[in-house]
């Protein structure tokens, strides 16, 4: 839906804590959790039609978004 809210936290608040942990002594954790909130706030800029990428592009962003939500989840559970 547009304008909605998907940071990571926002998705997985069960995992709160755990997020902020490895945030802070996972290098490559926040490397994807940066780059995951990267490609959302490209995702909400095209919603809110900012900036206006063909739908290819914007399927790509989605697809890209949820790869990098399934990695960071994948690392949580671990």
């Amino acid at each position: 839906m547009l304008g909605d809210n998907h940071s990571l936290v926002q998705e997985l608040p069960e995992y709160r804590d755990r997020i902020h942990e490895l945030k802070m002594h996972n290098a490559h954790f926040a490397r994807l959790y940066d780059e995951y909130h990267e490609v959302d706030k490209a995702i909400q800029r095209f919603e809110m039609e900012i900036e206006t990428p063909s739908d290819e592009v914007m399927e790509e962003y989605k697809k890209q978004r949820l790869s990098l939500k399934d990695q960071l989840f994948m690392m949580l559970q671990a």
